[in-house]
């Protein structure tokens, strides 16, 4: 695609990559048929195609977006869909979080889009207020019906997401036996609140497979909701803060992630902050040092729905079902398991309607199976297929852990009589 950027533009580091981006793509149109808005609306300007387009003219111009330019790249998923059929290579992260980052910079939202958009990264970054949030939130959700018939859906969906209360329960660091090396696991922001649960079934995993587990004092949110709402200089002050985190806690062999989504942000440190780490979502390192022995039983079957941010973020695929089969369970795939499921970060907040529809259309893939149970590792994803499935919703890094010596998820509790150990 041609540009017209001029010579004091392609000064400027943000906008010559954009440019060279831009470029690359030949409008083949192979990435419409893997975008989810696009094969929802069939709008040429929600596919990442005509996303292109728009993006380039809002960034040659310079100065306030239009509107149209503001719908469509609000509406933008950025699961990174596109990037996985591009045959061209063009690196659509990087124009997206540009663009998103111009609109912030030079467009008035209205007042409630503004308070909204303040209010997600000011809560949900930071664990203590998120807390309190959630106890509220419990209080209020038999509200949602009632806001969603006041036209408030962004805060229905809010209540949508809030899951049960539960705990983080106390698990050691150590390594089990040999020890085999040292690990930082990201403490994150959002899961710890969401799904504690998951934090502990990787701890306990890790630690088995011979590696000593370290939360870092300091460590915060990886920034990557600041980065999907264009707040990319709060991003890159979040990830600065982890940087300094983690280089006081000494050489480590990896930095786990065990939300999808914090582990693409944190692969793209380098491109944020020019400093890389050596990150690794938990599945992907378990599948890198071997899954510690598993102990005989029962398995149910397993839907294993795979999280954007890990097949496309990360272009991690086969590792995951893999290893669930390892671990003795059935896994059975997700038609249509390339599309997203409208959790996309904050995207089923502030896109509910889209997000709404989406989950939908992932949940009748996923009961189409006829799995027991379902496997998505990513904690937006969790939150929103949990209130449209009947099956159990974890993380499979919960699945791997009993299936390795630890507890049953508590989430299949009602399973348990018909998973007694096999003779």
């Amino acid at each position: 695609m041609k540009t017209a950027f001029t010579p004091e533009q392609l000064a400027d580091p943000e906008i010559a990559a954009s440019a060279g981006a831009i470029r690359k793509c030949v409008h083949c149109g192979f990435c419409t048929a893997t975008c989810p808005t696009y094969v929802l609306l069939g709008d040429e300007r929600d596919s990442p195609r005509g996303r292109i387009e728009l993006i380039r003219r809002m960034l040659e111009d310079g100065g306030p977006p239009s509107p149209e330019a503001v719908k469509h790249v609000d509406r933008c998923l950025s699961c990174l869909a596109c990037t996985t059929t591009c045959p061209s290579g063009v690196d659509y992260a990087q124009l997206i979080d540009h663009a998103r980052a111009h609109i912030e910079a030079h467009r008035v939202r209205p007042l409630p889009e503004r308070v909204l958009r303040a209010l997600i990264p000011a809560v949900m970054t930071r664990p203590a207020r998120l807390r309190s949030a959630l106890r509220l939130g419990r209080l209020a959700r038999p509200l949602e019906p009632l806001l969603a018939r006041l036209g408030l859906a962004p805060l229905a969906a809010l209540l949508r997401l809030v899951p049960s209360p539960a705990r983080m329960p106390k698990v050691s660091t150590s390594a089990h036996g040999e020890r085999r090396g040292r690990v930082i696991l990201l403490q994150g922001c959002v899961e710890p609140e969401m799904t504690p649960q998951v934090r502990a079934a990787a701890i306990r995993l890790l630690t088995r497979a011979g590696y000593e587990v370290v939360l870092a004092e300091g460590e915060g949110c990886c920034g990557a909701l600041s980065e999907h709402l264009g707040r990319a200089g709060e991003a890159r002050s979040m990830a600065r803060s982890n940087l300094a985190a983690w280089a006081a806690v000494g050489p480590v062999d990896a930095i786990i992630a065990t939300a999808a989504g914090c582990g693409t942000m944190l692969k793209s440190y380098r491109r944020l902050v020019g400093e890389a780490v050596p990150a690794r979502d938990v599945l992907e390192f378990i599948d890198e040092v071997g899954l510690p022995p598993v102990v005989k039983q029962r398995r149910p079957s397993v839907a294993y729905h795979a999280a954007c941010s890990l097949q496309h973020g990360q272009q991690i695929k086969a590792q995951p079902p893999r290893l669930l089969a390892e671990a003795g369970f059935d896994v059975r795939s997700v038609p249509e398991g390339h599309l997203c499921c409208g959790s996309a970060g904050v995207y089923n907040i502030l896109q509910p309607e889209l997000a709404g529809r989406l989950r939908d259309r992932k949940a009748a893939n996923i009961a189409a199976t006829g799995a027991a149970v379902v496997a998505a590792g990513n904690v937006g994803c969790m939150a929103q297929l949990s209130p449209a499935l009947a099956a159990p919703v974890v993380h499979p890094v919960e699945l791997l852990d009993w299936a390795t010596g630890g507890p049953m998820p508590a989430a299949l509790a009602p399973m348990e009589s018909s998973l007694r150990v096999a003779t």
